[in-house]
């Protein structure tokens, strides 16, 4: 599915934007944006999909995403009623100092942490999750305050996981960034045969010895395992569509079962047969 970039604008009288319940759960929604986006989902179980991160919620959700990390919609699949509440602001919606005041440092460090995405659980969740409801009843002001609240809540929580989510690469450095998408595209026009990464430095006019220090520094992880690691997210993928383990074998490039179980447990943590089981339960 191609990523989307969405155009996020304000709501009205506001320096954010509050969303309640979108209803895209027949809708594949792969997409990001500049802003920092607070999520929370309460009355399913569903998919969260963020980046490079893929696992199942259980009931409710809730994460604060960084800019430019693609995510899928939290309702895609979802079959029961739920409810939703998104948040999307820009880095500097409070002003271009504000964050830099000496009382909003631990805000400082939240949003710097969730430049890969972090999830929360546990009371965090349960107390984040009503003050979020309640933002679109009230007015300007005090909406703006009971955002600043969910943001002390949120720096101030222990109960949180982080997601590893990484954003769009070097997006700063438009030229950097050019090389490192003709490397990505070429994995992803060829992971179902063999990409080599001969093929690739000179896709990116390096010599074979070059871009393998190029790519390591740049990825900190070698071309092989950026393949196979981009092959398991396929095949997380082809499981999550129902498509039985053998099927997400062979389709996401790989020859045979027992590599794939390996390279699938290295990289997802559980092999494919309980990650299908989880990700379908429900």
């Amino acid at each position: 599915m191609k990523l989307a970039l969405e155009q996020v604008g304000l709501s009205a009288g506001s320096s954010f934007r509050l969303l309640l319940t979108p209803g895209l759960n027949d809708y594949y929604y792969w997409h990001f944006h500049p802003e920092y986006e607070i999520v929370y989902v309460t009355g399913a179980s569903g998919t969260r999909h963020i980046g490079d991160h893929i696992s199942r919620y259980e009931g409710s959700d809730l994460v604060l995403i960084g800019p430019y990390i693609p995510h899928l919609n939290f309702d895609y699949g979802v079959r029961t009623e739920c409810e939703q509440v998104v948040v999307q602001m820009k880095e500097d919606f409070l002003g271009k100092d504000f964050m830099l005041l000496p009382e909003m440092e631990k805000c400082r460090q939240l949003f710097e942490n969730a430049r890969t995405a972090i999830a929360f659980n546990g009371e965090t969740k349960t107390k984040v999750g009503e003050m979020l409801m309640q933002l679109a009843d009230a007015g300007p002001f005090d909406r703006m305050m009971k955002l600043l609240s969910i943001f002390g809540e949120l720096a101030a929580s222990e109960e949180i996981e982080t997601l590893n989510a990484r954003p769009l690469e070097n997006l700063s450095d438009f030229k950097e960034q050019q090389r490192m998408q003709r490397i990505h595209r070429y994995v992803e026009d060829h992971y179902q045969q063999h990409p080599e990464s001969h093929e690739a430095a000179a896709l990116v006019n390096l010599s074979t010895a070059a871009f393998c220090r190029y790519f390591k520094k740049s990825t900190s992880m070698t071309f092989t395992d950026y393949v196979n690691k981009y092959r398991i997210n396929q095949a997380k993928k082809l499981l999550l569509m129902d498509k039985n383990v053998t099927e997400a074998c062979f389709d996401s490039g790989f020859e045979n079962l027992s590599h794939f179980n390996r390279t699938f447990k290295k990289f997802a943590g559980e092999n494919p047969s309980s990650f299908r089981k989880k990700i379908t339960a429900g």
